[in-house]
């Protein structure tokens, strides 16, 4: 089953002379419990791409389905909503509330949508993420891995259709960036999650099912990575 589909997608910046294509006429299709990595040289679209299909960004043309819904065929408030919902976003310089718990910040997304978070489900997640410890901690009070940690929960804890992570793990030293992609295979196995990993790092992208290459704002290769499936294999 496709979850994402990307149909001819572009985004255009300034006019003219000026004009600038961000990302350039790019199609892709991904099917529910795919790990996928998009990786490029800097400037090569692959953060504008993440924020189209995050809905944080609108295209200049093309179309986006997730999960048979026409993203951007809805108002903001729709989108909004749907945003909150459906898509989980983790960047790499965390954005958590410095004033909010782990926890709270955890449960922010649900309370935003007037839901009551299933206690059950969270004691889950904190104990997936090792931040059981750490629940009633300010994010000035943990590490920058504990604080990607958080981040993770909190785009987990909706349940979304797809998680996109921009750079996760660019601002971790390497133990970290381990944990983090280990997190990140454990949620896609044991959860069937959906998930799209922005990266430079090669290291990252080697442990995903399946590598996009872009370069100025163009798809130059989508490949099956094999090697990642022999890994799972091996586990098993």
């Amino acid at each position: 089953m496709q979850l994402l589909r990307v149909e001819n997608l572009s985004k255009i910046y300034g006019k003219g002379e000026n004009e600038v294509k961000a990302v350039d006429g790019v199609s892709f299709s991904v099917p529910k419990g795919q790990m996928v990595a998009i990786v490029g040289a800097s400037g090569s679209g692959k953060s504008t791409l993440l924020h189209m299909i995050g809905a944080v960004d609108r295209p200049t043309s093309g179309k986006i389905w997730l999960d048979g819904q026409d993203v951007f065929s809805q108002n903001n408030r729709e989108l909004a909503i749907f945003r909150r919902r459906q898509i989980g976003l983790i960047y790499q310089f965390y954005n958590l509330i410095p004033v909010l718990t782990a926890e709270e910040n955890i449960t922010l997304p649900l309370l935003m949508d007037g839901r009551k978070p299933d206690r059950i489900h969270l004691e889950n997640i904190l104990d997936m993420l090792g931040l059981k410890k750490r629940r009633d901690h300010l994010p000035s009070q943990m590490s920058g891995g504990q604080q990607q940690r958080v981040s993770i929960g909190r785009a987990l804890f909706t349940s979304p259709q797809v998680i996109l992570a921009d750079e996760p793990t660019g601002n971790l030293d390497s133990q970290n960036s381990a944990e983090i992609m280990e997190l990140f295979r454990r949620s896609n196995r044991e959860l069937r999650q959906t998930i799209i990993i922005i990266t430079h790092d090669e290291k990252i992208a080697a442990q995903c099912d399946r590598i996009i290459v872009l370069h100025d704002g163009r798809i130059i290769s989508d490949e099956a990575n094999t090697s990642a499936e022999e890994a799972d294999g091996n586990e098993i």
